[in-house]
């Protein structure tokens, strides 16, 4: 369970185990505990971001549950079609205990089934899928370093000082030299390899930070998951060429992830590029998320009040408490703006409403009993008219 990786250009070398520690005879793995904690902090930075994209960090909840579960699901189904290793049992199939987990097939899982989760929850699509993307960075850049623990995802021989070496590499190229010979790349095991997964960690963290600098800057919802996919599309076609364990297309010598990976980027720019032209220079608005706290509060207030309020033909409507900040807002004023539509006070808005209903009414059966009064004077009809006139122009003021 131990490896010991090796940088001979920089002097390095380290011993890893690959099991972080055992739970009664169980052993976890650092790749599982590397994805846990790349998982946890995207969660942290969605939650605490999500006000600034119109999202209800309580329904976010239920979303990322459904996503999370589907993506991985999704990820392992992706790696074992396109695996040119077959599997003895089912059992293999779902282990995922020592790797095998394909990025592209988990961001098409979380795309489809977090998407039928948002429309589930009532959640905005795009904008969750704006701050998912980021969440994804983050995930992406520490995971990867279970790949590093297990040694996988790595690349051809290279000379350069950050080549890697260690018997697991070594042994991968040799039970694999032949086949990928056919494929045109020669490797020699006895050589460095390209750490890949360092090169993929790298640009996912710079991307994240680049991301994250522009959030306040987005022009359109949506724009930062087309930038994700751009940027991430960008650096795997790359890397996916160096890479010696690519899952190729049954029956070609093309990898899966490159040719995804290049319909991803091409796609992404023209969307980008066409939108914004579509939109010109319009600020992009954000509705400040109705959390289900607030929704509560609102119902309990109507219902309290519901027979006054049908009864002066009154309605009261969460629209009414809906806010609206320019995506460029600072954090804090989102915050803040928040806060204030969770303290709504919807009892006082309610008896506002009824007693103005209520001087209405009033002020209406005034004129009645007035026109009724006059109509049995013996008054110049022309005279009555005009006092008329005049009582209704006075209500309409008021």
């Amino acid at each position: 369970m131990t490896n010991l990786v090796q940088f001979p250009g920089l002097g390095l070398e380290f011993n890893i185990n690959r099991v972080a520690f055992t739970i009664g005879g169980l052993d976890v793995y650092w790749y599982g505990v590397l994805i846990a904690t790349g998982f946890l902090l995207a969660l942290v930075f969605a939650f605490r971001y999500a006000v600034d994209f119109g999202i209800d960090a309580d329904r976010l909840v239920d979303v990322v549950l459904v996503g999370s579960v589907c993506a991985v699901i999704c990820a392992r189904a992706y790696y074992v079609i396109f695996s040119p290793v077959p599997y003895e049992s089912f059992a293999d199939m779902i282990d995922i205990r020592q790797g095998g987990l394909a990025i592209y097939g988990g961001v098409i899982g979380a795309a489809v089934f977090g998407g039928l989760a948002c429309k589930w929850r009532k959640l905005p699509i795009l904008p969750t899928f704006d701050l998912v993307a980021m969440g994804f960075l983050i995930g992406q850049s520490i995971g990867r370093w279970g790949n590093f623990v297990n040694q996988e995802a790595f690349g051809s021989n290279t000379s350069l000082p950050w080549g890697m070496y260690s018997q697991a590499t070594a042994s991968y190229l040799s039970s694999w030299q032949t086949v990928l010979a056919q494929d045109g790349v020669i490797v020699d095991p006895s050589m460095p390899v390209h750490p890949t997964f360092l090169y993929e960690s790298i640009w996912c963290a710079v991307g994240f930070f680049a991301l994250w600098a522009y959030m306040k800057k987005r022009r359109f919802n949506g724009e930062i998951a087309l930038m994700y996919a751009a940027w991430y599309g960008a650096g795997r076609f790359w890397i996916e060429g160096l890479r010696t364990d690519s899952l190729m297309l049954p029956g070609m010598t093309l990898r899966v992830s490159q040719l995804i990976a290049l319909i991803s980027v091409v796609a992404a720019v023209a969307a980008i590029v066409i939108i914004r032209r579509k939109i010109g220079k319009k600020e992009l608005m954000v509705d400040l998320p109705l959390s289900v706290a607030a929704e509560k509060k609102f119902q309990a207030a109507r219902a309290d009040w519901a027979d006054k309020l049908e009864a002066l033909g009154q309605t009261v409507s969460l629209e009414e408490m809906r806010q609206k900040l320019p995506a460029s807002a600072p954090h804090k004023e989102f915050v803040a703006a928040q806060k204030q539509q969770q303290e709504f006070d919807w009892e006082a808005l309610i008896r506002q409403k009824l007693e103005q209903a209520e001087m209405d009414a009033e002020m209406q059966e005034s004129v009645r009993q007035e026109n009724a009064r006059f109509a049995q004077l013996p008054v110049d009809p022309e005279e009555r008219a005009a006092t008329n006139s005049s009582l209704t122009q006075g209500l309409d003021e008021k």
